[in-house]
């Protein structure tokens, strides 16, 4: 099946279906304009599909590869640096076509890569994670992390394609696979209240790898953000509805150092936060929140931070969020399952009373 990114002449489709990548130049081939092609993976991905996927081009292309170490803690710019380099130690040029083989961090780290070289190179997403499937491989933002604050360095770019293949999704833990669902759910939480309903009811299908379950997660979740983002590509209005959870989530990642958590499982605690803040204003029941929780419960996520985090901590953190606009921090709050708004209209005592509901009670010293 076949999606397609509406950005007029920059868009592309997302081909999704399962065994792709056995066939992978055969889809690829048209998104490809010129005779050199870099394949960026990490060194979990790298042994169990590079080759494979290497000696697909090698008849028709010069092949270079860049092992990246895998983890959120290596997308940082003195990583980034070493793509750069693959890249002009064997002189690439200006039309070589990067391909991102991998999850988040290596498709956002390939796409600006993409972005800076030589002011601009084409790139192809191959997602290998439920996560980067339904979220990070589509719409274009790339980027790095700092110390101050999660993906704060970056571009909007827009990849030629992207190939899903639920296929891949069996090589992948359970614990990166649960992460990937806080996302499939959050569609479902922030437009799509029957989306929302069939995952309720399939969850387990899905735990279990069921390929047509899969599929179909992954088309509606894309098709959810095909249209957030041809309405809005660079985030200036309706896109920031993706950010569910993620203003909160981005925070607790920063403050483990990105070493705790994986992004879907600080997305659901942060989630979590935001749902107890509609309660808490008035804008949703208790009902909705309890809905959320035990679909995140069902998908094997956290609901709450497995330590006390002063709420001013993950404030500050907040503060520096690349959402917050003129110094105010900007959330995604519910108004109904399937219905979410963006706003800075809350008490700054009221979301820390949120995220008090989302971890163990603070231990007297």
């Amino acid at each position: 099946m076949q999606i397609t990114i509406d950005l007029g002449e920059r868009s592309y489709p997302v081909l999704i279906g399962d065994k792709l990548l056995e066939n992978a130049k055969a889809h690829l081939d048209p998104y490809i304009s010129g005779s050199q092609v870099c394949i960026i993976t990490n060194d979990v991905v790298a042994p169990l599909y590079l080759s494979s996927l290497k000696a697909q081009f090698e008849k028709d292309y010069q092949v270079f590869t860049h092992i990246l170490p895998d983890g959120e803690s290596s997308k940082n710019l003195q990583v980034l640096e070493g793509i750069f380099e693959t890249l002009l130690e064997n002189a690439c040029s200006r039309d070589v076509t990067l391909i991102a083989l991998g999850g988040g961090v290596v498709g956002d780290m390939t796409g600006f890569a993409a972005a800076s070289f030589m002011r601009g190179v084409d790139f192809i997403q191959i997602p290998t994670t439920l996560l980067a499937q339904v979220d990070s491989s589509v719409g274009g933002k790339t980027g790095v992390n700092h110390r101050l604050g999660k993906n704060m360095i970056g571009a909007f770019y827009q990849p030629k394609c992207v190939l899903a293949d639920v296929g891949v999704l069996e090589t992948l833990p359970a614990r990166e696979f649960s992460a990937g669902l806080a996302e499939v759910i959050k569609y479902g939480l922030i437009l799509d209240a029957d989306f929302l309903s069939w995952l309720e009811n399939n969850i387990q299908a899905l735990l279990e790898h069921e390929a047509e379950a899969l599929a179909h997660a992954v088309k509606c979740s894309c098709e959810t953000k095909a249209y957030v983002v041809s309405k809005d590509e660079k985030e200036k209005g309706l896109r920031a509805l993706l950010n569910l959870g993620h203003t909160f989530g981005h925070a607790i990642e920063a403050h483990y150092q990105y070493g705790t958590y994986l992004h879907g499982e600080a997305v659901s605690i942060g989630t979590m936060m935001a749902l107890e803040l509609s309660a808490i204003m008035g804008m949703i029941d208790a009902s909705a929140v309890s809905t959320a929780k035990q679909l995140m419960q069902a998908a094997k996520l956290p609901v709450k931070c497995k330590d006390f985090i002063e709420p001013d901590i993950l404030l500050d953190f907040m503060s520096v969020d690349k959402k917050a606009l003129s110094g105010r921090i900007r959330l995604v709050l519910l108004e109904a399952l399937g219905k979410a708004v963006v706003t800075d209209n809350f008490e700054i005592e009221d979301v820390k009373q949120a995220m008090k509901l989302c971890m163990p009670e603070k231990q007297e010293e």
